[in-house]
């Protein structure tokens, strides 16, 4: 079963809808500038109302490697996704601080940007047209990857189904695409956790 990645949380109603359909993972955006940014007071407070067994990850764009180790050891979050400019020294340092998993995220426009987030020392890889935007990219340039991965990029309730079935990823994690107004919307959330579960894994073939 793919598992699925609720991002960019940031209100207590948008918890008690997540602990409601029990995704695998779910999202706080640490980076400067999202209109998705939280505290890291609120996301404690998120945290401790979330449900055991969801793992929170806190998505940081080239944050002070101490900081990330900070949050991850405290148990603010259970895993790093870093979506910045991070390169191998950078996840070698956060190793050497915290024995938490991480994320790398990676811009995929071209074959060789898979092959290189293939090459990450991270313990997961997220493909991703950019950093939030909301759009997807050629899924054609995943047929070669050779690790697990998620995905992301564009996702929704009318597209995930269609994603697992042309590339099985290892996971699909979506924001945007849950939101109403820019606010996280429980009817669309319940959808696209519904849309993913009710999708067999397999590859028919990319379409995109």
């Amino acid at each position: 079963m793919t598992k699925i990645k609720l991002c960019g949380l940031s209100r207590l109603c948008d918890i008690e809808a997540v602990n409601a359909l029990r995704p695998d993972y779910i999202g706080f955006v640490f980076a400067p500038g999202s209109r998705r940014r939280v505290s890291v007071q609120t996301a404690m407070e998120l945290r401790q109302a979330l449900l055991p067994g969801i793992t929170a990850v806190g998505v940081f764009v080239d944050e002070e490697v101490g900081n990330v180790a900070g949050l991850l050891n405290q148990g603010v979050i259970d895993m790093a996704q870093l979506h910045g400019h991070e390169d191998e020294a950078y996840v070698a340092k956060l190793r050497l601080l915290t024995g938490r998993k991480l994320i790398q995220a990676f811009r995929i426009r071209t074959e060789e940007d898979v092959r290189r987030a293939c090459r990450s020392k991270a313990d997961h890889v997220l493909l991703d047209s950019g950093a939030g935007t909301g759009r997807s990219f050629d899924w054609k340039l995943v047929r070669k990857a050779n690790r697990p991965y998620f995905l992301a990029g564009g996702l929704d309730p009318e597209l995930v189904g269609e994603a697992i079935m042309a590339l099985a990823p290892y996971a699909v994690d979506v924001s945007s695409g849950i939101e109403t107004g820019g606010l996280k919307d429980p009817e669309k959330m319940a959808a696209f956790v519904r849309a993913v579960r009710e999708q067999p894994s397999g590859k028919e073939g990319t379409k995109r």
